[in-house]
């Protein structure tokens, strides 16, 4: 509710999201990543539903990590999923240190974005970075997302970790 931050006006707290049973699924998601089968039952539904002809995997749509102990699930189940890209988007930039302070780097088809905070603001200090634009300049790679449907279509940037920063218009 900050205004200037990218929360502020985001987009999971508008539209469907706001329906009782949408908020009901996330909820029952959510708790899912407390069960001891967690990682095991990500691995089995990745490897059911992503299409090996377009091998990419997106963690939550919206929402984030909820603390290192998820992080480390999250990158056990990119290991463990080698053969499909994952793009964590993430503004828990305290946990992305933390990890990378205890383990290094994450396993190399995992992808890690902090998010920046402010529209028009900077990127973090990490080597994969987003930030949101309105009246600034792009940082970076600019989303082409709003020209394309608001669909990635064949752009994959947010997995590449060859690209530092992708720079989403606000919306």
């Amino acid at each position: 509710r900050i205004p200037g931050t990218t929360c502020a006006s985001c987009y999971a707290t508008r539209a469907n999201y706001r329906y009782g049973s949408v908020q009901k699924a996330q909820a029952k998601r959510a708790s899912g990543v407390f069960h001891a089968q967690w990682v095991n039952a990500m691995v089995f539904l990745i490897g059911k539903r992503v299409d090996p002809a377009d091998p990419y995997f997106r963690w939550h749509d919206s929402g984030d990590i909820l603390g290192l102990w998820h992080l480390e699930k999250v990158a056990t189940v990119a290991a463990m999923t080698p053969t499909v890209r994952h793009w964590l988007p993430t503004r828990e930039a305290k946990v992305i240190a933390e990890f990378i302070a205890k383990h290094g780097n994450f396993p190399d088809n995992l992808t890690v974005r902090v998010s920046a905070t402010k529209v028009d603001g900077k990127p973090g200090n990490f080597p994969q970075t987003s930030t949101v634009h309105k009246a600034a300049k792009a940082i970076g790679q600019t989303c082409p997302a709003p020209t394309q449907g608001n669909k990635c279509l064949d752009c994959r940037a947010c997995w590449s970790q060859g690209v530092a920063n992708v720079s989403y218009h606000v919306h």
